[in-house]
């Protein structure tokens, strides 16, 4: 029987529907999508999107840390975005925050996401 357990960090938004901030397994932890949302006022980072991309990032590592980890015990990411030329600025920020070998990653454009924001991404991380 698999085993799972929930991760919450106060560092990071609590969330904001029926969903954990993040489960983890065994071997795994499996980050929910997380939005530019300020940790304390659940209200978005701001309009611009390095400052969400920024946020988002903090906010993904708060919860890695909380787990054991840190984003560079990431495998895998993937990015939503509303508008694809923020593709460029999504790599710059990303790299910031990132060692190599840099996990796999998958980018989607979407329509909309919650609360308006421009960027969500979700995460897994290895133990």
């Amino acid at each position: 029987m698999n085993k799972k357990r929930s991760i919450v960090s106060n560092n990071a938004p609590q969330a904001i529907g029926p969903y954990s901030q993040a489960i983890a397994t065994s071997s795994r932890v499996y980050i929910s999508g997380q939005i530019p949302l300020n940790p304390e006022s659940l209200e978005l980072a701001g309009p611009d999107i390095d400052v969400q991309i920024t946020q988002v990032m903090k906010n993904l590592n708060a919860i890695c840390r909380k787990a054991g980890g840190s984003l560079n015990s990431v495998v895998k990411f993937t990015v939503f975005m509303t508008n694809i030329e923020d593709f460029n600025t999504v790599n710059r920020i990303m790299q910031n925050f990132l060692e190599e070998p840099y996990p796999a990653r998958s980018l989607v454009q979407v329509l909309a996401l919650p609360k308006q924001a421009d960027i969500e991404i979700d995460a897994i991380m290895e133990l």
